[in-house]
Parts: C-alpha cells; structure tokens; sequence
C-alpha cells in the first residue's frame, strides 16, 4: 500500500501558528519535504523546528529563486520523483508549505505531479495575508467590499488599473518592486490609507508607513495593504 501525500500549511512564520491537525501529521509522518533556496537555510524547516520529533527523513527542495512567471519545472520533476519513491514504500510524505499550500504555495507543484496517482490531502494554513493583516492591526474589508490580491511583479499599468477598480488590496512580494509599488500608491492619492508589512508573526516582523518606507528596502517576505475607506469599518 503506498503511502498519503500531504501539503501542510505551516503559517506565516510563529512556530505557535500551526494547526493542531498539521502538527500531528508533522510529527507522525515518517518523511517530511521542503523548499529552500539553491543556497542557504529553508524557513519552512525553521518554522517548525521546535515541533519535529527528530526521527524522520528530510528532503530539502531546493529551488533557485528567478524571476518570472514560470515555475521551475526540472526543479519539480526532480523532487517529484524523489517524492514519489517514498510514496511507492508506503512512507508518508508531509510537504511544508510557508502559509497556505494553495494560496502562491510551492506544494501545488509537487501536487500537480503526484496527486492524481496517490492519496493526497491538503491542509489549510494561516496565510500571509491574514497574518500580516493581524500584525499591522489593519482590517481590510467590511459588508460588500471588494478585495484583491495582487502580485508586486505585476506592471505598473495594470498595478494602478487593478488597485483603482477595488475596495481594498493586498499587494504581495513587495521585494524590488517597492519603488514602483510607492509611485502608484501616490499618483492613485492611496498613501495614507495604506501600511507596509514585513516577515509577519516573526521576530523580525516590521510594520511602516508608506512614508516611512520610502527610504526602506523591502525583502520578498513583505507586503502592502491598503482600505480606500481609512478604516475598513467605517
């Protein structure tokens, strides 16, 4: 009998963030996989470090981070196969996923590979954006607002298309589109009903305004809100 794949959705960054259900499967599964940089420490092992019990075979999924919009497809097929082998010895296999698996999580490329020859289940995690909603005391939408989520690396037109036509926005992947990010806020006069969020949950985690941020630089793991209203409640 082979063995269940899961995508764990491990939260934004606090160990104390995870579910009770990811946890039990973190600790019970006998091979756990995760993404990391083509050099470097992963921060989904990080995150959950204090909770493996130390017995278990890893994976380390390393990935170089380039830009565009294609996943790197002979990093997956690679791991994939790796993955699978264990499958195929009945051995359970949890995927760490920072976040959520399926809201801009690497697992979905694993899960495109394997799920439809394996058991698979996916469990939720808190995601970035209600994370960094939480720790910028910021509530993004209210009765019929219209929120959306838009990736930083979009282009400046469609950026200030998009934000314009909604409500309320999560700007992700912040990183080296901070500058362009800021000009469309200003030209859009979104400045003072935005806030600027880094590494959420964690101890490094940073909240600023937008005028504060203007001599910042942003990591990856950082985002934008922003509430035309101020104040979502209003």
């Amino acid at each position: 009998m082979s063995g269940t794949l899961f995508g764990l959705g491990i939260g934004p960054g606090d160990p104390d963030l995870i579910t009770l259900k990811a946890l039990k499967i973190l600790q019970k599964a006998t091979v756990i996989a995760y993404p990391a940089p083509d050099k470097g420490d992963s921060l989904a092992r990080s995150i959950v470090e204090s909770h493996l019990p130390g017995n278990q075979e890893e994976i380390i999924i390393r990935t170089p981070m380039v830009a565009g919009n294609t996943p790197a497809h002979d990093v997956y097929d690679e791991y994939a196969v790796v993955i699978e082998d264990h499958l195929e010895e009945g051995r359970d296999v949890a995927v760490l996923c920072e976040g959520d698996p399926f809201f801009y999580g690497s697992f979905m490329y694993i899960f495109e590979r394997l799920a439809h020859r394996y058991d698979s289940e996916i469990i939720p995690g808190v995601s970035s954006l209600m994370a960094c909603a939480a720790q910028a005391n910021f509530p993004l939408a209210s009765r019929k607002d219209i929120l959306t989520v838009l990736p930083g690396p979009l282009g400046e037109d469609e950026l200030e298309r998009r934000l314009a036509d909604t409500d309320a926005a999560a700007i992700m992947k912040v990183g080296r589109h901070l500058d362009k990010i800021v000009r469309v806020l200003k030209k859009l006069d979104l400045t003072e009903k935005a806030i600027y969020v880094e590494h959420a949950t964690m101890t490094n985690t940073k909240t600023l305004t937008i005028a504060e941020l203007e001599k910042a630089k942003a990591p990856y793991f950082s985002m934008i809100l922003v509430q035309k209203r101020g104040e979502a409640w209003v």
